[in-house]
């Protein structure tokens, strides 16, 4: 028996990187996927991983970080899919600059993208989970944590996200709904393969396992938040970083 077997799970940002991870590995674990992406270039990537994956897996372009969108998307999720078990808020962008330099719209950008997105989609999410119970599972980084230069936007909305998970862990754990967050340090991406070796390797010295993490690693640590094996654990922030948070 798989650990997700009979289990729905919404990715949202589930086209690439470590949405990609999870959509692979959640299905892997028996878990029926529904995951979005936003942008139509990444509408051929999305079809491709759902051919590959068949029945198990349905995309949707939609964009969590609109309030109306996200309402739609979770209704269409339960029409098709029936119900929802695990809601996965992935979806993410940056926008790094210098304080001094960040203008409003880098800001708002990305607060609409990854903060305002996890509230709209676990708004929606938790009515129809309220009757079921489930996990919800917030993408955090430890940036948020510990915060760095230049992404002053980004920190914030990470670690908002940290925030908000705890307080909807209190609200609904006497309703069954779990909810916590996941913080990754340095990801193997498509983003960090672009970086120069003298960056990367900057970033290899400040971790203690001497390697960037893969989406298999994050997606693994959700896969065990969203089974039954993480049945009593909530409001938690567990950082997927080789020992970079320590």
């Amino acid at each position: 028996m798989k650990l997700l077997d009979g289990k729905t799970a919404l990715i949202t940002g589930g086209s690439r990187g470590i949405g990609e991870a999870l959509v692979r590995t959640f299905v892997e674990q028996g878990a029926k996927v529904a995951f979005t992406y936003v942008s139509a270039g990444s509408a051929a990537r999305a079809d491709a991983l759902v051919a590959e994956l068949g029945d198990s897996a349905k995309a949707y372009q939609s964009d969590a970080g609109n309030y109306a969108q996200a309402e739609a998307l979770v209704a269409q999720v339960i029409k098709d899919f029936g119900k929802l078990d695990i809601v996965i808020n992935n979806a993410g962008i940056t926008r790094d600059t210098l304080m001094l330099r960040m203008t409003e719209e880098q800001w708002d950008e990305v607060m609409q993208t990854n903060l305002k997105s996890v509230f709209n989609l676990t708004k929606h999410a938790l009515k129809p989970m309220i009757r079921t119970g489930g996990s919800i599972i917030n993408m955090s980084s430890v940036v948020g944590v510990f915060g760095q230069q230049g992404q002053a936007n980004y920190a914030a909305s990470k670690a908002g996200i940290i925030g908000f998970s705890k307080s909807i862990a209190k609200e609904y754990g006497s309703r069954g709904i779990r909810c916590n967050a996941v913080a990754p340090g340095f990801i193997a991406t498509e983003m960090t393969d672009a970086l120069d070796e003298k960056t990367k390797e900057n970033y290899l010295s400040s971790i203690p396992l001497k390697r960037l993490g893969s989406g298999a690693d994050i997606a693994n640590t959700c896969v065990f938040l969203a089974s039954d094996m993480g049945a009593y654990i909530t409001g938690q922030v567990i950082s997927v970083c080789g020992g970079l948070n320590t």
